[in-house]
């Protein structure tokens, strides 16, 4: 299946005609964001299995993780809107100083407008649905561009949103990056994107054009470090699990292991058995290891085998774009697999003596999306206090993401803005401050010529 390019006409239509719905105020009211939010809930359970099945199509993605990873998150995350938007959109009371009196000083979010969200093809799902659910409940309006990379579950996503919203409200876009660059060149009140760094630049620069705020979720090599305190099955398993989750085709995958020259003969045997235990004997066979998404990106993460000495793993099969997890070590670290993202299911390990060492490793690259401790808990809240990254976790990974109360998103070279709960509202809307002041008093201290002025400044 081949995803073909909506025209430049099309998207201008559909770009004024959701400029004149927006202003026409249709999408302000409570009761309507809360109704466009159960509709989408309602089409989510509606689509689950052609979406499930779509997944599988693209990616090799069995249903539960489709379930796991991608649908549940938008699913509660719905949920999570419906239950606190009428208190997200009530007016917040703001302190006034007696300088202001008798005024009163409150906080009023306002939708930001017409917004475009484009998304990657890793969670084709959770990271076009998730920010959109954050637009209908700010009140905005949205064009949705998925990616062409899922050609099953863009086209999926773009008949479950056609029979469910007014193109005029909420549409999908498809097509390559000529379709990307044509809707970059229009104006937006918004743009959301998801991917890769590098295009994270282009899509910062045309919005600069029109002073479009951007919210960028990124990536980046995000560390995982096992101290000498580390608990290795553990730490062997959760990071097994999060390293070959999607088949590491995840932004916030454990991209690089650092760990005590201790442990690095023990942690390497724990996590050969978790595999087993995660994905059978032959992983190639399981029905939960998912596959490369096209042959691009199994020719690039296939390469990154010869920067290192393969310590298990290492088998691929071209036609099928399958990668088995691999552990690789004696990595250095100007070679492509430690200065590229990987997002794929190989882990370089480096190892180190002390802490320090890792912590100024850490530091001496890009901030990442996620940092990994496993060890001592205080240890790991020193290492977070000593190091940036966008989210972090103590004896676990990926998690983070998983709670809707926590804001996810990337700090530097691994994006700005967050999302998720209440950060999504707010992720799409304007705070706006409002001073309402009574007209049944009127003080002359602020007016000219500015009689009795010392009283005045002992108030300010």
């Amino acid at each position: 299946m081949k995803i073909e390019n909506h025209s430049s006409e099309r998207i201008k239509k559909v770009i004024e005609a959701q400029r004149e719905f927006f202003a026409s105020g249709a999408t302000l009211p409570y009761e309507f964001r809360r109704e466009q939010l159960k509709k989408l809930q309602s089409a989510l359970k509606e689509w689950e299995k052609p979406l499930c099945d779509a997944l599988w199509k693209d990616l090799h993605k069995s249903p539960e993780e489709a379930i796991l990873t991608e649908i549940s998150i938008v699913g509660g995350e719905i949920k999570n809107h419906i239950k606190h938007l009428k208190k997200w959109m009530s007016h917040e009371r703001r302190s006034t100083p007696i300088k202001m009196m008798p005024s009163c000083s409150r906080i009023v979010s306002e939708p930001l407008g017409n917004t475009l969200i484009i998304s990657p093809w890793n969670y084709p799902v959770q990271l076009l649905l998730n920010p959109l659910v954050g637009a209908i409940s700010a009140g905005c309006t949205a064009i949705l561009k998925p990616s062409p990379y899922v050609p099953e579950t863009s086209a999926t996503i773009e008949k479950m949103i056609k029979e469910t919203f007014d193109e005029k409200y909420i549409t999908v876009v498809q097509g390559n990056r000529d379709v990307n660059s044509m809707l970059l060149d229009e104006r937006f009140d918004l743009i959301f994107f998801t991917g890769s760094p590098a295009l994270g630049k282009k899509v910062m620069q045309a919005a600069a054009r029109n002073l479009t705020p951007v919210i960028l979720e990124l990536g980046g090599k995000s560390p995982c470090i096992v101290d000498k305190e580390a608990e290795i099955k553990i730490a062997a398993r959760r990071i097994a699990w999060g390293k070959t989750l999607n088949a590491g085709q995840t932004c916030i995958a454990p991209d690089y292991l650092l760990i005590h020259s201790s442990l690095s003969e023990k942690f390497a045997t724990a996590m050969r058995e978790e595999l087993k235990k995660l994905h059978g004997e032959d992983i190639h066979k399981s029905k939960n290891f998912v596959r490369m998404v096209n042959d691009r990106a199994f020719e690039r993460v296939s390469s990154y085998l010869k920067d290192g000495r393969i310590v298990f793993g290492g088998t691929i099969n071209a036609k099928e774009r399958y990668i088995e997890p691999t552990l690789i070590a004696d990595v250095n670290p100007d070679s492509p697999v430690m200065q590229e993202e990987i997002f794929g299911p190989i882990l370089p390990m480096v190892t180190f003596e002390k802490l320090e060492e890792a912590i100024r490793f850490v530091n001496e690259r890009e901030k990442p999306l996620a940092l990994y401790y496993f060890g001592n808990k205080e240890k790991g809240l020193e290492v977070i206090k000593k190091t940036s990254s966008g989210g972090a976790c103590i004896n676990d990974t990926i998690m983070h993401i998983a709670n809707e109360n926590l804001p996810f998103g990337g700090v530097g070279n691994s994006g700005m803005g967050h999302y998720h709960g209440r950060n999504s509202f707010d992720a799409f809307s304007h705070k706006r401050a409002v001073v309402v002041t009574t007209t049944k008093l009127d003080l002359p201290f602020r007016y000219m010529p500015y009689k009795m002025f010392d009283l005045v400044k002992k108030i300010l």
